[in-house]
């Protein structure tokens, strides 16, 4: 057999492969560059300028150019995945759908790619964490529902690993978060019942154990306290309660003398129930009582206008939460990045909203 002949030097030859996949010396023969810096520009190096990183990704994605992971992970020990473990609740609506959008929107110029890890499939909180971490199986970490001391905070601190929660936490080292501000939607709230003539007021809080029920606990406090309005907090319900649940809770408690007649309800679930159980005993929205609740998916606005509604824009905390994430895996200081995003609210208040209340 005689051995195929080799070029001559100099000779130029199109090196696209004729069978198998395009490679990195197929991107920097078309893009006029070198393998090396067609290598750094899809690892998105910052000594790489921004125009060129596009324009390398541009011709990547037309010719339908596929990394070798395999090969990438024991060149630079990354995996080039960012894992999100999300819980199973079901009152925020659209939760898990907004988020994950915000994020991939956040890793689109990257190399990295998001798995979703649903930590309710583990024991406990911290093992999904845990596998992550000791398996590699990712280069951070995104989680929600954050607890005051919170044990994947814990581990994730202890051994180093970059990770950024939807949520504070009470510990005293500093770590990477993106929190909504709860303290003034709670205010707000409250505030808008006790300008609409509502005598009583109560509020839906989140499950005790995690962060945002003192934030917004807080901010429920402190505006009855400054209105001394008679109020009311629930003891055998929260936001976690099945809806069907709080409804009768709402129905039973509306036959009441003393019922309250202005209601908080941090997610569109709640609402919902809310206006289930008053209408079942004969109550009417916007003349026997009132509802301001948090919204993130404009469901309340297109179904129930007479709700008033304050935002969380759960999409761009996605997006900050990916951003923020991949600053920490390029060793940016953690007490650079803390985002405390404010409500967006939709009816007229009486007094500017404070943008950066942090009761972390």
């Amino acid at each position: 057999m005689t051995e195929p002949s080799r070029p001559r030097r100099g000779e130029n030859l199109d090196i696209t492969p004729k069978r198998g996949k395009p490679t990195l010396r197929t991107i920097a023969t078309i893009a006029g560059l070198a393998v090396t810096t067609v290598s750094r520009a899809l690892s998105d190096a910052p000594q790489i300028s921004l125009e060129t990183r596009q324009r390398v990704r541009r011709i990547a994605g037309e010719i339908g150019y596929l990394p070798d992971r395999a090969a990438q992970r024991l060149k630079t020990g990354r995996t080039n995945v960012i894992a999100i473990l999300l819980d199973s609740h079901e009152e925020v609506v659209g939760f898990s759908t907004s988020i994950m959008y915000g994020i991939a929107k956040a890793l689109k110029e990257t190399s990295y790619h998001l798995v979703v890890a649903p930590n309710f499939l583990s024991t406990t909180d911290v093992e999904a964490a845990e596998y992550i971490i000791r398996n590699h199986l990712a280069d951070g970490l995104i989680f929600t529902r954050t607890e005051p001391l919170d044990a994947r905070v814990r581990l994730l601190l202890e051994t180093g690993f970059p990770f950024i929660c939807h949520g504070r936490t009470e510990f005293s080292t500093p770590h990477p978060y993106v929190d909504y501000d709860n303290f003034t939607f709670a205010y707000e709230a409250t505030r808008r019942l006790i300008a609409k003539k509502r005598r009583k007021v109560a509020v839906i809080l989140p499950p005790k154990r995690l962060t945002f029920c003192q934030h917004i606990l807080h901010g429920f406090m402190t505006a009855v306290r400054e209105a001394g309005i008679a109020y009311e907090i629930p003891e055998t319900v929260d936001l976690d309660t099945p809806a069907d649940v709080l409804r009768d809770f709402i129905c039973s408690r509306a036959a009441a003398p003393d019922a309250p007649d202005g209601f908080i309800c941090p997610g569109e679930v709640s609402a919902l129930a809310v206006i289930s159980g008053m209408g079942d005993t004969g109550r009417t929205l916007a003349v026997d009582y009132d509802i301001v609740a948090k919204e993130t998916s404009r469901l309340l606005t297109q179904l129930q206008p007479k709700v008033d509604t304050i935002h969380e824009d759960l999409t761009a905390a996605g997006e900050d939460l990916g951003r923020m994430l991949l600053q920490r895996i390029n060793n940016v200081n953690p007490d650079d990045l803390h985002l405390l995003l404010p409500p967006q609210i939709n009816f007229p208040i009486g007094s500017p909203i404070p943008k950066t209340r942090d009761l972390s």
